[in-house]
């Protein structure tokens, strides 16, 4: 019954799911007809909200390119390819290889997502290499799976917004938050760790389960793993420009500056992992670990061919966003506030978590941003919450998880690992789908029994 499930959805999404490009084409024009229809806009004016959306994920989309790119550039230097070798040594049948993947990505992304996602693709890439007969799409969907935990860690956005003593939570939150929530309360409470540590532990056997068997498996592409040839040009050394592109020195001097600052960053901000300091943490060891930084610029150009995804589609996904939020000037009304009021409508204090969780997956398919779904649900779902009497924290946990959930058969975050695997959305979606309803599960139940059990 299992393996039937999987074949379904595997053959259902090969056959029907477009282009992740097309994807983001078929979402805009859908939120453009429910915009219309549903918030009394015009069409004009949901084009105006696409418009003025389009371009305002550019900061973030620079940030996800660097991601892609610093990551896989680093994964090239002779030391972590040789580090990534020696982690695949446990795994030597296709069973094994998928359970590893799995466990590596769901605690790599947990202590940090942009981490998470570039590190579970490269391993896989690594394990693809070793075990000759594993599914080469159920690696990578394993490997981006793990994507699930991200906003349970010590990474999330929503909950280390709450505990931010420099941000305006009144503001956000029309009023129901006026003072922070230590991460204790969130990230570190019984509810979130029990929840998150049960999906990571069990993923694994989960995605080992789907395996398929004899000529069901779809075995990697020898050419997705070649590795590029050295050009001779890269030790070339005739002339003085020559000598400076390949001085050890230059590289070295790189690596101190960005050593340097992130060592004063981590001495007054403790552990915190962004996004920008993920990348300078890249790009540093990167520069360090190619030597040259001739050696480093070819890496770099290797490393772009897999971001034409994120280039392409995140202006896309912005527009989305801009006609979710974009509100009718007489009304208030918009997309997603639409959505999120149906299910404060029919919550009571036991199901309003479940609720809040459902809402924000649904959500966060057509926002698909920590940042923008915490904009569209906090200033609804925090004060329903306080009025039912559910904990501003346990509020917080359910919009986090909700904005985790459907990213698994959102193409928008597998865009990186596609990019470094050389797949296409639809190669890994049918397998998502499948942890899509499992954790869907898990975490429901969390959410309803987990609270009552630790008066939370």
């Amino acid at each position: 019954m299992f393996k039937k499930m999987t074949n379904f959805f595997v053959s259902l999404v090969q056959k029907y799911l477009p282009d992740a490009f097309l994807f983001a084409i078929f979402l805009s024009i859908v939120t453009l007809i429910l915009g219309v229809v549903f918030t009394g806009q015009s069409l004009m004016a949901m084009i105006d909200h696409w418009g003025n959306g389009v371009w305002a994920l550019l900061a973030f989309s620079m940030q996800m390119t660097l991601v892609l790119v610093t990551g896989h550039a680093l994964a090239s230097s002779n030391l972590i390819k040789k580090g990534l070798k020696n982690m695949t040594k446990p795994a030597n049948t296709p069973e094994q290889a998928i359970f590893w993947v799995s466990l590596v990505s769901a605690i790599a992304c947990w202590l940090n997502w942009g981490f998470g996602l570039v590190i579970g693709a490269l391993y896989a890439r690594e394990l693809a290499k070793k075990v000759k007969e594993v599914d080469y799409r159920l690696l990578i969907a394993s490997a981006y799976s793990g994507f699930v935990v991200w906003h349970s860690g010590i990474s999330a956005s929503i909950p280390l917004t709450l505990a931010s003593k420099d941000i305006d939570l009144a503001s956000q939150t029309a009023g129901a938050v006026t003072e922070m929530i230590p991460a204790s309360q969130t990230i570190f409470s019984p509810v979130n760790l029990i929840i998150a540590f049960g999906i990571i532990l069990t993923l694994p056997l989960l995605n080992r389960a789907m395996h398929p068997k004899g000529a069901d498996v779809v075995k990697v592409n020898p050419a997705l793993l070649e590795e590029p040839e050295e050009d001779e040009a890269l030790n070339k050394n005739d002339t003085p420009a020559d000598k400076i592109e390949n001085s050890k020195l230059v590289s070295f001097l790189v690596f101190l500056m960005g050593a340097v600052y992130l060592g004063n960053y981590f001495r007054k901000n403790g552990f915190n992992l962004d996004l920008n300091i993920v990348n300078l943490i890249f790009l540093s060891l990167g520069v360090l670990l190619h030597q040259t930084p001739r050696r480093y610029v070819h890496a770099v150009a290797e490393a772009t061919k897999g971001a034409s995804g994120i280039i392409l589609q995140f202006p896309f996904y912005a527009g989305i966003m801009g006609m979710m939020t974009g509100s009718n000037p007489e009304t208030g009304a918009n997309l997603a506030s639409l959505i999120s009021n149906w299910f404060v409508a029919i919550s009571t204090p036991r199901t309003f978590p479940i609720f809040t969780f459902w809402a924000a997956g649904i959500v966060n398919f057509f926002v698909p941003s920590g940042g923008g779904q915490w904009a569209v649900q906090a200033p609804i779902m925090m004060p329903a919450g306080a009025n039912l009497g559910v904990s501003p924290a346990l509020t917080g946990i359910s919009i986090a998880w909700g904005d985790a959930w459907t990213n698994m058969i959102q193409p928008f975050w597998a865009l990186p690992a596609l990019g470094i695997a050389g797949l296409g959305a639809r190669d890994i979606m049918g397998f998502c789908m499948m942890v899509l309803i499992y954790t869907g599960i898990v975490i429901s139940l969390g959410l309803y029994f987990l609270p009552m059990i630790f008066g939370m």
